[in-house]
């Protein structure tokens, strides 16, 4: 196989696109490709060799899951159905009587008196301009 050259295809994993994909090689070094560039989404990155990076697990959020998992509490067992208890006759869920929810009633607004003290301390305060 030949040396690859500048603008030469060579297949590689994209950052952007996050996939192996078609691009064209930008710089060389040592006779490898060192910089190469997506011809879908134009982005410059180091030739990766088509390998996709390490997954970034965060080691102090994955131990504290961890740690929640062994504290949690297991769930109480199902009971069987043979252990449940019959549920309540229909006699005696009718004879309940059913209470429909009540409307929320709103409060009335506050009346009118404070806005009109509030008009007339503003009116008392403007002072007309004396002219000359």
């Amino acid at each position: 196989m030949r040396e690859p050259r500048l603008g030469d295809d060579i297949d590689d994993y994209c950052v952007r696109c996050k996939r192996v994909m078609n691009h064209s090689v930008v710089s060389i070094i040592n006779a490898e490709p060192a910089k190469v560039r997506c011809r879908i989404c134009h982005s410059d990155h180091d030739f990766r060799h088509e390998q996709a990076p390490p997954p970034k697990v965060d080691l102090r959020k994955q131990a504290l899951f961890n740690e929640v998992l062994q504290h949690a509490t297991p769930q109480a067992p199902v009971p069987a159905i043979d252990d449940v208890d019959e549920p309540p006759v229909a006699e005696e869920a009718e004879a309940k009587p059913v209470e429909k929810p009540r409307a929320k009633v709103k409060a009335a607004p506050p009346a009118a008196e404070p806005k009109a003290k509030a008009k007339a301390k503003t009116a008392a305060k403007v002072k007309p301009k004396a002219r000359k």
